[in-house]
């Protein structure tokens, strides 16, 4: 019995790794970066996507990114309001924890940003649609389009909670 319970079980988790393997090829695949879904920290986004809300991304070279001012002129809207909500990393830096915030207009270099600075570099102004400000001049300027890690497209409520239960390093 030794031998052949062993033989089973592993052959169980072979087939369980083989299983999650390919459901994460074909998210991956849809989605076009990884991961294909993040877990919403903090409430800047309240009302319309929640902490513990798990956010769907889809690649931004698979989209084009609709901001805030053009959103209004044409009606498109995402999680309640205008433009496309986007998560980016901060001033581009790959250890800081990604920002999810919407798209709110686009910035050419030279333009004047929030708070009156000159843009150094074009990008998307962006902000927390539970946020009263801005996101610049709080970061080195736009959001640089190499700074989006995805495009939100859909999201499930509190799922999110079990990754940020889980997490180390977060406030409880």
């Amino acid at each position: 019995m030794g031998r052949s319970f062993l033989s089973g079980v592993i052959k169980d988790l072979v087939s369980a790794v083989a299983i999650v393997g390919m459901v994460a090829l074909v998210v991956y695949a849809l989605a076009g970066t990884w991961p294909a879904m993040v877990a919403v920290e903090s409430g800047s986004m309240m009302p319309n996507i929640h902490i513990g809300d798990i956010v769907f991304i889809q690649c931004p070279s698979r989209v084009e990114i609709t901001t805030y001012r053009v959103g209004k002129e044409i009606g498109h809207r995402t999680f309640g309001d205008f433009g496309d909500v986007i998560v980016f990393r901060p001033n581009g830096d790959p250890y800081v924890t990604p920002i999810i915030h919407r798209a709110m207009y686009w910035v050419d270099v030279g333009d004047r940003m929030p708070g009156g600075e000159v843009a150094q570099h074009a990008g998307y102004i962006t902000r927390g649609d539970g946020n009263q400000h801005y996101d610049q001049p709080n970061l080195s300027g736009p959001v640089k389009p190499e700074w989006i890690v995805g495009v939100a497209w859909g999201r499930l409520p509190y799922l999110g909670y079990v990754r940020l239960v889980l997490q180390p390093g977060l406030p409880d």
